[in-house]
């Protein structure tokens, strides 16, 4: 079941009554609602008006559904999780933190070969030419020693949009500010399904830095990105790759992320669902049952 996403950019008060999520508004023009919360993957929080009920949070947190909260610039800074997401998460946890410096190492090869391997696919549908990101691909060592993953992303973000001295930086030109958008997203709906799956989202395979909450969903979305790419790069086209302002429509486009098809495994999927799938195969890695991590191959 694919699971939706609410975004609320206007005043509400947002209350709960037999398992919906209520939705009252103050302007009398607006006709109140509701949605059943167990349809729900992700609730967005974007004004500063809005006003939630402690038994709403209660019952979105035991679902599972992630809150997203957004600061006066409309950009999300916050993601409320519930502490624990999984029957085993006990057991889960503790294969997590035994895991070995070497297992580490692998699956962070994985990782990155899988995100090289989509950024050339990527360049293959704008009809750029991807063969570099093709070879280094096939040459990341365990633990990608040699960092292609940071020679490949230098490569990618100089060569993907039709702007003079484009680069990648969170306070760069357009479109930097729809990406940093998007991978908030994502980075929300990864944290999600690696809590769904009963893993610490602060612990990571690669990154550890002491001030970053989400080391582990940091890792995991790498070979995600690419679908929020793939979508910005459209964005930007239709606007000639110009400055765009990040609209309520631009943003409920970025709001399909996790909607979007991915082919996992040979089988399409929703992104969320997919993201399941990699925090469930990251944990049989962890466990000794398999060395493979699941990620969506870009086509």
């Amino acid at each position: 079941m694919i699971k939706r996403t609410l975004f609320f950019s206007n005043p509400a008060y947002l209350s709960t009554k037999q398992n919906q999520l209520v939705i009252k508004f103050p302007e009398d023009d607006k006709i109140d609602r509701s949605v059943p919360i167990e349809d729900l993957g992700m609730v967005i929080l974007e004004n500063q008006q809005i006003t939630l009920t402690n038994g709403l949070i209660t019952k979105l947190i035991q679902n599972k559904t992630a809150i997203v909260n957004c600061n006066q610039q409309h950009l999300p800074i916050s993601l409320l999780q519930p502490l624990s997401g999984h029957s085993e998460q006990m057991e889960r946890l503790r294969y997590q933190l035994d895991a070995s410096v070497p297992l580490k190492k692998n699956l962070w090869q994985q990782t990155i070969v899988q995100k090289i391997q989509n950024q050339a696919n990527h360049f293959k549908k704008r009809q750029k030419n991807g063969l570099k990101l093709t070879n280094w691909s096939k040459h990341v060592k365990s633990g990608d020693s040699k960092n292609h993953e940071g020679v490949s992303a230098a490569y990618y973000w100089q060569n993907l949009f039709d702007i003079p001295l484009f680069t990648r930086n969170p306070k760069g030109i357009s479109p930097n500010h729809l990406l940093n958008y998007g991978y908030a997203i994502l980075r929300a709906s990864t944290a999600r399904a690696i809590i769904g799956s009963g893993l610490l989202p602060n612990l990571g395979i690669f990154h550890r830095n002491k001030y970053n909450a989400y080391c582990l969903a940091d890792d995991l979305m790498e070979p995600y990105r690419i679908f929020v790419d793939d979508l910005v790069f459209d964005i930007s086209k239709e606007h000639d790759h110009q400055d765009i302002e990040l609209t309520t429509d631009i943003k409920m486009k970025l709001l399909q992320i996790p909607a979007l098809d991915v082919f996992i495994d040979g089988q399409k999927s929703p992104l969320m669902n997919a993201l399941s799938r990699t925090t469930s195969s990251l944990f049989f890695c962890f466990e000794g049952s398999s060395r493979r991590l699941l990620f969506p191959e870009f086509i």
